[in-house]
C-alpha cells in the first residue's frame, strides 16, 4: 500500500468505508468545499479527516487552552477547561459514532471544532458580548455562528480553512444547551443553507438548527453527554454541591459520578439509535437527564457563589468594545486591535467587516488572560478561592 499513488490510496479507504460503514454515514468522497482545494485534492488524505488536520492546526484551536468552561476566575487547577471539554466530547462522539458505523473523521473534525468560537469567560462572556453586539446593531452573539466566523474568515490571515460543508454544518448546529431526546439529520443542505442559518441565528429568528448529517447529530448529543456529569463533578470539588444532593431519579437511572453518567448515557444512546435514522435515549434516560440538567443550572451554572465576582468581567467587556470601537474610528495605529489582530489580515477582512463586527471578533478570540491583560489595572478581577 505504501507503494500506491497518493489518489489510489484516498479511494482504497474511501471503498473502505462503503464496505464497513453504516448506510446512514457520510462518505469522506462526498465532503463538499466551498470553494475548489487543488493542494487537497492532490493528497491522499480524506476530506473529513483534512478538516480535522486544519482545525487543530487553527490558531483558535490553540487559544482553546486558557478558556472557561463553567468556573471563571477561581483558585483551582482540577476544574474543567474549555480545552479538555471539546477533547472530551470527541472522545466520547467517536465511541458512539463507532458503534454506529459512522464517520469518525467527520465527528473528529466537528467536536475539536464546535467551541472554537467561545469567547473569554464561557456563557457569560458570551452574554455580554451578545448584548454589545446587538447594540451596536450587527445582530446577537452565538458562539456556535464565531466557530464559522473564525474557521471561514479570519484564519489564515482571512483565507479560512476551506473546510467540508458537513463539518461546518455539524459545528454550526451543534447546540448541546436544547434538551432533546430524539433528532433526525436534516439531509441535502448546501453553503446556501448553512448562510442562510447563520443569518437567521444572528437575527434570533430561529433559536436551533440541525445537523445535516448523523455524525452531526452524535456530535451534539455528546456535547451534553460531555459536560452534564463533568459540571456535576466540578460542582462537588468546588463544594457548590454535595453527592448526595443529586436528584433520586438521576441516582437512580445515570448514576452518581460523571463516569457511571456518561457510561450509561453513551450506552443508552448506542442501543436505542443502532440501525435507525436518528438517534435517540430511552424515554427513562432522557427524563433523568433533563432533570439532571435542571439541577446543575439552578445549583451550579446559576449558583450566586460562581457568578457575583463576575460583575469586573462584565465591565471589562463594556470597556474594550467601546475603547477599541474608538481606536477604529479614530484610526489608532498603537491600539491593540491593530497591533494584535488586523495587522495579522488582509484588506479584504476590513472592507467585508464594520467596526462593531472588528471588535466582536478581536474580543471572541481572546484567551481569558489576554482578555484581562487588556483592561486598566483597576478594573483586573481576582481570582477567588470557594
Amino acid at each position: 500500500m505504501i507503494g500506491e499513488k497518493p489518489g489510489g490510496m484516498k479511494e482504497l479507504f474511501n471503498q473502505r468505508e462503503k464496505q464497513f460503514f453504516s448506510p446512514l454515514a457520510c462518505f469522506s468522497e462526498n465532503g463538499i468545499r466551498r470553494r475548489p482545494d487543488p493542494g487537497f485534492n492532490a493528497g491522499y488524505r480524506q476530506a473529513f479527516g483534512a478538516d480535522v488536520d486544519r482545525i487543530l492546526n487553527s490558531l483558535a484551536y490553540t487559544r482553546y487552552i486558557d478558556k472557561t468552561q463553567v468556573f471563571s476566575l477561581i483558585k483551582n487547577d482540577h476544574i474543567t477547561h474549555r480545552v479538555l471539554h471539546v477533547q472530551l466530547v470527541s472522545r466520547i462522539a467517536r465511541t458512539i459514532g463507532r458503534y454506529l458505523g459512522l464517520n469518525e473523521d467527520l465527528i473528529e473534525a466537528a467536536a475539536l471544532g464546535h467551541d472554537i468560537g467561545h469567547p473569554p469567560f464561557g456563557h457569560d462572556g458570551e452574554t455580554f458580548l451578545s448584548e454589545l453586539c446587538t447594540a451596536s446593531g450587527i445582530g446577537s452573539f452565538l458562539h456556535n455562528v464565531q466557530s464559522l466566523q473564525f474557521l471561514e474568515q479570519i484564519e489564515r490571515k482571512g483565507q479560512g480553512w476551506n473546510l467540508t460543508l458537513q463539518t461546518l454544518d455539524a459545528i454550526l448546529c451543534h447546540n448541546g444547551e436544547i434538551h432533546t431526546d430524539r433528532l433526525k439529520p436534516e439531509r441535502n443542505k448546501t453553503f446556501k443553507d448553512l448562510d442562510n442559518t447563520i443569518q437567521s441565528l444572528k437575527k434570533n429568528e430561529r433559536s436551533d438548527a440541525v445537523p445535516m448529517t448523523m455524525e452531526g447529530c452524535v456530535v451534539r448529543m455528546a456535547d451534553t453527554i460531555g459536560y452534564i456529569g463533568r459540571d456535576f463533578e466540578d460542582g462537588i470539588r468546588l463544594g457548590l454541591i454535595d453527592r448526595k444532593d443529586i436528584p433520586e431519579i438521576c441516582a437512580a437511572t445515570l448514576g452518581k459520578t460523571n463516569g457511571t453518567i456518561v457510561y450509561t448515557l453513551v450506552t443508552d444512546l448506542i442501543r436505542h439509535s443502532f440501525q435507525e435514522p436518528f438517534l435517540c435515549f430511552s424515554s427513562d434516560v432522557s427524563k433523568a437527564l433533563k432533570t439532571l440538567k435542571t439541577f446543575n443550572y439552578k445549583y451550579i451554572y446559576k449558583n450566586p457563589r460562581i457568578k457575583n465576582h463576575l460583575t469586573s468581567v462584565k465591565d471589562i467587556f463594556h470597556y474594550l468594545f467601546s475603547t477599541f470601537l474608538n481606536d477604529l474610528e479614530h484610526e489608532n495605529a498603537a491600539s491593540p486591535v491593530f497591533t494584535n489582530f488586523l495587522e495579522n489580515l488582509s484588506e479584504s477582512y476590513m472592507k467585508d467587516h464594520s467596526n462593531p463586527e472588528i471588535v466582536r471578533d478581536f474580543i471572541a478570540g481572546m484567551t481569558d488572560s489576554f482578555f484581562i491583560r487588556q483592561a486598566p489595572l483597576k478594573m483586573k478581577p481576582e481570582c477567588i478561592e470557594l
